[in-house]
């Protein structure tokens, strides 16, 4: 239901976004002697949709050849990625330019529902029916997850003065080495700690496979709990209140949920300190800043840290069963970190 409501208060922008594309690829004879200014430059409509053709073609191919036999089977799921992927992508573009979140998950969450409905209304039922319907919620998420990268992208380029066009087309190759990065690093994980192990926390996986399996295996969707969600993202909505966000921090587990109430309290204590409006918003700017490295750091840290066992390296700590000692270090570490975030954040200036 929030991903219903994101597409209709979305409406005027996707409605928007077709007219300009049809009217650049209706403009036979370019923009003749009007000059585009450099930092509002793209690259043509004409390449953008011969692009989008051959991606669709492709999609089409990959889901008759690799994933559903029968061609009209794939064809429907074929569509449903094309239809939902279109809506979404716009939704979570929109909400990464105003917000600066993207609702992957909730959206990704969407889509295995009505891919599910769709095809178990078509046959396509069992473990077949579970792989058709998470190639599917793979794709949109992939969809939404690098439109929300392009938009930060296009965000940040906006604020340095850079041609957009550059950026478009600079954006084909980093598509295909994040393609290729991502897919080793997921094996990488997989073989090193395994997304089954409980190593690795999953909370949208496990939301995945609830949603999946009982239409998948004919137990019965638990539609009266997908009724009150949505009647509690209508009421959400009312009192104008975010319902994905708010329902995203229902389900992750608190164990992550309690590290981002931290970190707003950290950015309310940054950004309230001064009764001058512009020193708090630059020291909210920088402490977002430095959260930011913090968050890719520790990340690529991760994936380190996962190539090292997976290259048979492993190190002993030698506390390390000692989990009241191992705790109280990494409470003061966190403690520390939490320090630094409000005393770097502070120092910054008009």
């Amino acid at each position: 239901m929030a991903g219903l409501i994101g597409i209709w208060n979305s409406r005027k922008i996707i409605t928007g976004a077709l007219g300009l594309a049809a009217q650049e690829l209706g403009n036979k004879g370019g923009n003749g002697d009007v000059k585009v200014e450099r930092t509002q430059r793209d690259i043509s409509m004409k390449y953008v949709a011969f692009g989008v053709i051959f991606a669709l073609v492709l999609t089409f191919l990959f889901f008759y050849l690799g994933v559903i036999n029968s061609w009209w089977q794939a064809l429907i799921a074929f569509l449903v990625v094309l239809v939902i992927a279109f809506l979404f992508t716009t939704v979570a573009a929109n909400a990464i330019a105003i917000v600066g979140s993207n609702p992957v998950s909730g959206m990704t969450l969407m889509t295995l529902i009505v891919a599910s409905v769709v095809l178990v209304a078509i046959g396509l039922k069992g473990t077949s029916g579970i792989v058709a319907a998470l190639i599917i919620g793979g794709v949109v998420c992939t969809a939404l997850s690098m439109a929300g990268g392009f938009i930060t992208d296009l965000k940040v380029g906006y604020w340095l003065g850079s041609t957009p066009a550059k950026q478009e087309t600079w954006k084909f190759l980093g598509t295909l080495v994040s393609a290729a990065t991502v897919g080793g690093v997921i094996l990488v994980m997989n073989k090193t700690y395994g997304f089954t192990s409980g190593e690795l926390a999953a909370p949208q996986a496990n939301a995945m496979a609830a949603v999946i399996d009982p239409l998948m295996m004919g137990e019965g969707a638990p539609w009266a709990l997908y009724g009150i969600g949505a009647l509690l993202a209508l009421i959400l909505n009312f009192c104008k209140v975010p319902a994905l966000p708010f329902s995203l921090g229902m389900f992750i587990p608190l164990q992550l949920n309690t590290p981002l109430v931290i970190g707003g309290l950290i950015s309310w204590f940054v950004g309230s300190r001064s009764k001058d409006a512009d020193l708090n918003k630059a020291r909210v700017e920088r402490g977002t800043l430095l959260a930011s490295g913090f968050i890719a750091g520790g990340a690529l840290l991760g994936v380190v840290s996962a190539i090292m066992r997976f290259a048979g390296f492993e190190y002993a700590c030698p506390w390390a069963g000692n989990d009241v000692l191992m705790q109280s270090i990494g409470l003061v570490l966190y403690l520390a970190v939490i320090f630094y975030l409000c005393r770097a954040s502070l120092s910054a200036k008009k």
